[in-house]
This record gives C-alpha cells, sequence and structure tokens, in this order.
C-alpha cells in the first residue's frame, strides 16, 4: 500500500507578514481549544475504516506554535490512533517562527516531532524589519538552540532573497548563520508581491531588484550553497544529503496526500480536492472537490522542480512505459542553452533553467510542436 503524507494547516498567527498570502487570522485560547478539537473530530471521521499507512506528517500555517505544545501534541496522539504512523521512521514536521516567546521543543520531541522548519527569513535585523518579523537574529539563534538542546537533528532554516538593498554579503551571512547552526535543511525563496498582502498594496514603493539582478542573487546563493556542502535538490530547497525534506517530495513526485484546516488541499485515491478558507464552512467538513490528479503532464509539471528531473524509472513505475520521446525531444531543445541537461534515464531542468521554469516546462508540455 502506497504511504501518503498529513497535512495539518494550524492558521493561526500573532502578526500578519506583509509578504504573506497565506490564509491565516489572530485567535485567542477558546478559539485555540475548539479548532484543536475540530482537527482532531475530523481526522478521526476520515481516517474511519480507509486503512491508511502515512510516513509524513506536517504541521503548517500560520504559526503552528501559537496553538502551544500540548495541543499539537493532542493533535499527533490523534493522528497516531487515526493512521498507521510508524514511529521513529515517521517525519513529523512543526514549522516555527523564532519569536521572543519560548516553545517547548521537549513536549514537541516527546510526542514524535523529528524535524522543525524555522522561519529564519534572514540573519540580517534590517531585512527582517523589512519583512514585518517579530524576532531578530538573536532570537533565532536562542531558537535554534533550544531545539538542538530539546534532541533535534533535523532542523530547517528559511531563507528570503531578492530583497530591497539586499547584498551579496548579507546573503553569504545568512547561509553561513545557517550553515554554523548546523541546519540540515534550507529553503530559499525568492519573494514575491502577491496580491491581497501588504506589500502589494506598497508595490510601487518597494524598491526590488530588476530580473537581471535576481537571477544574479539566485545563481549566487546556488554557488555558496554548494560551497558551503548543501545539495540543490528542488528549485527552492538546499539539504545535506539525505535530509531531503521526505513531505514535500510527496508534493514533488505527484504522491498523495491528505490535508486537515482551512485551505489545506489533499490528493487521495487519484482525487484532488480542498478544504475551504473559511473558519466556518472548514467546521462544517465541508470539502471542494478539485478534479483528478495524477496524470502524465501533472507528473511532469512537479517533477522538474526537482534537480534529479523525470527518470524513465520512476515514470515507468507510476506509467507502466517510458517517457514518450515528444518530451524528451523538446527538452532537448534547451539543452545548448544551458536551461535543461539530457541524462541517460531521463531529462531535467538546471538552476538556470529553474529560473524560467515556468516558460519551460510550458514549452515542454505544449501540446503541438
Amino acid at each position: 500500500m502506497d504511504k501518503k503524507g498529513i497535512y495539518i494547516h494550524i492558521p493561526f498567527c500573532r502578526n500578519k507578514c506583509p509578504y504573506c498570502d497565506f490564509y491565516s487570522r489572530s485567535g485567542g485560547e477558546r478559539e485555540y481549544n475548539n479548532y484543536t478539537d475540530m482537527l482532531c473530530k475530523q481526522i478521526s471521521a476520515f481516517s474511519e475504516n480507509k486503512n491508511i499507512i502515512a510516513d509524513t506528517l506536517y504541521f503548517g500555517g500560520g504559526t503552528p506554535t501559537v496553538l502551544g505544545a500540548e495541543r499539537i501534541t493532542e493533535i499527533i496522539e490523534s493522528a497516531k490512533k487515526s493512521f498507521t504512523l510508524n514511529y521513529p521512521e515517521t517525519e513529523t514536521t512543526v514549522e516555527v517562527n523564532p519569536e521572543k516567546r519560548d516553545i517547548d521543543f521537549g513536549m514537541l520531541f516527546s510526542a514524535g516531532c523529528n524535524r522543525i522548519s524555522i522561519g529564519l527569513q534572514s540573519a540580517n535585523d534590517k531585512e527582517l524589519q523589512f519583512l514585518g518579523r517579530l524576532h531578530d537574529t538573536r532570537d533565532a539563534d536562542r531558537c535554534i538552540r533550544s531545539a538542538i538542546n530539546a534532541g533535534f537533528n533535523n532542523i530547517s532554516l528559511d531563507l528570503m532573497i531578492a530583497l530591497p538593498n539586499q547584498t551579496n554579503e548579507n546573503l553569504r551571512r545568512s547561509v553561513d548563520f545557517c550553515a554554523s547552526h548546523g541546519a540540515k535543511h534550507i529553503s530559499a525563496y525568492i519573494l514575491k508581491i502577491e496580491e491581497g498582502t501588504v506589500f502589494y498594496k506598497n508595490k510601487d514603493n518597494l524598491d526590488l531588484p530588476d530580473d537581471e539582478r535576481t537571477a544574479d542573487m539566485y545563481e549566487y546563493l546556488c554557488s555558496l550553497m554548494k560551497e558551503y556542502g548543501y545539495k540543490h535538490y528542488e528549485i527552492s530547497n538546499f539539504c545535506i544529503t539525505g535530509y531531503e525534506s521526505k513531505h514535500n517530495l510527496k508534493y514533488w513526485h505527484d504522491e498523495e496526500y491528505i490535508g486537515f484546516g482551512p485551505s489545506a488541499h489533499s490528493f487521495f485515491r487519484g482525487k484532488r480536492f480542498y478544504r475551504p478558507a473559511n473558519f466556518k464552512r472548514c467546521y462544517a467538513n465541508e470539502i471542494i472537490p478539485d478534479g483528478s490528479g495524477g496524470d502524465v503532464e501533472e507528473f511532469i509539471m512537479l517533477g522538474l522542480r526537482l534537480l534529479e528531473g523525470i527518470t524513465n524509472e520512476r515514470f515507468r513505475i507510476r506509467f507502466g512505459y517510458d517517457i514518450p520521446e515528444k518530451y524528451i525531444r523538446r527538452a532537448e531543445r534547451f539543452e545548448p542553452v544551458g536551461l535543461t541537461k539530457i541524462l541517460d534515464n531521463g531529462f531535467a531542468l538546471t538552476e538556470r533553467g529553474f529560473m524560467v521554469s515556468n516558460s519551460l516546462i510550458a514549452e515542454i508540455l505544449k501540446t503541438t510542436d
């Protein structure tokens, strides 16, 4: 039986970052209790008679730790009762913001959480202020050390690049901070101005780098990661070998997962569906169908986010035949300019190709030549 991923959305935040377009809101103790009860009931109801084996459990947000370690533990225990989770092998991740409040990492570790993803974003305090973060670099240092002292070895840190006035020196300082604190995984995202955010309303006043400078920063980041010993395995993700995010690989390998909480998406038994980004409708356990998933085009589109690309081995396991020649032929057109690479067993985008991945993938998947 295929193993699924479980995603649990915790939509509460103490402060809405000006760049964030994820579904989140403020809350209080009563609402946290009600939300925890709702999640546990929906997890139990969904799992009934389905015999689901899961090997990843991921708490995202929002800021999951706003609930507190005790409520997160309650949700983990509910998941353990509802799904087959083989601890300690099951990768269980909790996203954390390194704010000035204490997080009971010891309780999270005892509950079975074995991976922490910390929203560092930068090791430069001026950049953190621009991003509207509630922490500074000292808070981040304290947070990481607390997690390590509680027993966590698998720690991921988030960074943001292409910020106004961001220099290569500042970027190096942030990567050095991550490496010196023993981060096994680093996610580095280019700042994008999304509709509905504070930054979007103020976009004309933001002195953002142009496309050329952004591409230069991305290439510099990739070179830095190699220098520090991190493998570039996905467009925005780097890791020490063996510490890839198993949960996120499910998305990029087009494997199945189940989401709980408002705005959470699922891909289960060949169907895609999601829960509305609305508390009332989510509490009513409303699920919105979103069509079928897992076809050839979707598989290629998601797989090309990975540096490994699309391999005949993985494609054959999924569909029973080798990669159709038309896709390889289209990818070959971009190899002379260094955007794709044709492998003995498939094809992939290069790091340069990642910068224009949307356009490249559209060309590779187009219906006519």
